[in-house]
């Protein structure tokens, strides 16, 4: 699977909160969560409990929206990201290297008893103002260039 350009991993990798978008029978719904990236599997890693309201309707439908964003009033330096992707439940085996690597960026987590959620990215869009008005780099899986 080809890899995102790397300016995109450069801004997810340099910021830490995304907002995670939802939707059951036509109801949206957004949440925030701390994350940590792992860019080998192009996924998204954060905690959260499955009693909450974004975790109930993910599992219902594992597709997921959702953005990550610099906040700035300067027009030239406006940057985000818009992405789609599937919400991932870590098996065993990987749910160790999942944990592992959010403990590693946020390390009083360790208190937390929230299951670990991985999002796998299958679309992004990267606007960077810094490299022209509105100018936007797009990443797709196959998957998603299908639709």
């Amino acid at each position: 699977m080809e890899r995102p350009d790397t300016r995109i991993i450069e801004f997810i990798r340099n910021h830490h909160v995304l907002t995670m978008a939802t939707s059951i029978s036509n109801r949206p719904w957004c949440a925030n969560c701390f994350y940590t990236y792992l860019e080998e599997e192009n996924a998204l890693v954060f905690t959260s409990d499955e009693e909450t309201r974004h975790l109930r309707e993910a599992l219902m439908n594992s597709n997921v929206a959702g953005s990550i964003v610099l906040e700035t009033e300067a027009i030239g330096k406006i940057q985000g990201i818009q992405f789609e992707g599937m919400l991932l439940k870590p098996g065993e085996t990987s749910k160790s290297k999942y944990k592992k690597a959010y403990l590693k960026r946020f390390p009083y987590a360790i208190v937390s008893s929230s299951p670990i959620w991985g999002i796998v990215l299958t679309h992004i869009k990267f606007t960077d103002n810094r490299l022209g008005f509105g100018k936007k780099l797009i990443w797709k899986t196959e998957l998603n260039e299908q639709l």
